[in-house]
C-alpha cells in the first residue's frame, strides 16, 4: 500500500486510540450544548445533524433495509464519535495554531487526490471513509485537513502522532479551550489520559485495517 495511504490510516488510528486526551472540564449545565469549547457552543441540533448525515449516507450505499440496520448496528456509538470529532478538531486546530503550523486548501486536495488514486477514485474513498471511520463524504475533505493538521503539527515538533510529546500538545490545547462536554456524553480525564463512567469505546478499532495496510 502507498505510504501516503498507510499514513492517513495510522494517523486517524492514533487519534482515535487517544480519544481520552479530552476532558470536562467544568460542572456548571449548558442547556442544548453537547459541548463547549473555547467558549463555543456544539449544540446538541449540531450534533444530531452531523449524525443523521452519516445515518443518510449510510443509508444510500447500502441495498436494503437490512444492510442499512447492519450498518448501524456496526456504529452505535456514532453520536459520541461524532462529537469526538467536532471537540478534536478544534482541540487539533488550537494546538497547530499554537505551532504556528497551517493547511491550505491545496493541502487538502492534494492528499486526496492521493488517496483516491490509491482506492479507485473519489467515491471509492469516500465509501471506504464512511464505513471505516464514520465521516459523511460532505466531510470527508475536512477529516483530512484535521489529519493533515496533525501531521504537520508532530513534524513541527519533531516528532510523530503516537509520541507523548505530540499528546502533550493536544492536552496543553485542550486545557486553553476548557473543553466542557454534556454529562449525557461522557467525562475525559486529561491526567489519566482515560475515559471514565462510560461503558463501551467510542471509536471502533480499525486494526483489522492497518493490519491490511
Amino acid at each position: 500500500m502507498h505510504r501516503r495511504r498507510r499514513t492517513a490510516l495510522l494517523l486517524t488510528a492514533a487519534i482515535a486510540a487517544a480519544a481520552p486526551l479530552l476532558t470536562a472540564c467544568g460542572s456548571d449545565a449548558h442547556p442544548g450544548a453537547a459541548a463547549v469549547v473555547g467558549g463555543q457552543r456544539i449544540t446538541v441540533s449540531q450534533l444530531e445533524n452531523r449524525v443523521n448525515e452519516v445515518r443518510e449516507a449510510q443509508r444510500a450505499a447500502v441495498a436494503d433495509e437490512a444492510q442499512y440496520k447492519q450498518a448501524v448496528a456496526q456504529t452505535g456509538s456514532l453520536t459520541r464519535d461524532t462529537l469526538h470529532g467536532m471537540v478534536l478538531d478544534q482541540v487539533v486546530r488550537r494546538a497547530a495554531q499554537d505551532a504556528g503550523v497551517s493547511v491550505t486548501p491545496k493541502d487538502v486536495q492534494q492528499m486526496r487526490a492521493g488517496l483516491e488514486q490509491q482506492v479507485g477514485g473519489s467515491k471509492a474513498l469516500e465509501t471506504a471513509w464512511l464505513q471505516q471511520y464514520g465521516v459523511a463524504p460532505e466531510r470527508l475533505d475536512d477529516n483530512l485537513r484535521l489529519q493533515l493538521e496533525a501531521q504537520k503539527l508532530a513534524q513541527s515538533l519533531g516528532t510523530d502522532t503516537s509520541k507523548p510529546a505530540f499528546w502533550d500538545a493536544l492536552s496543553k490545547a485542550s486545557k486553553e479551550l476548557h473543553v466542557d462536554l454534556n454529562p449525557r456524553y461522557g467525562t475525559w480525564d486529561v491526567k489519566k489520559s482515560s475515559r471514565v463512567d462510560a461503558k463501551t469505546p467510542w471509536v471502533r478499532e480499525v486494526t483489522a485495517t492497518q493490519q491490511s495496510a
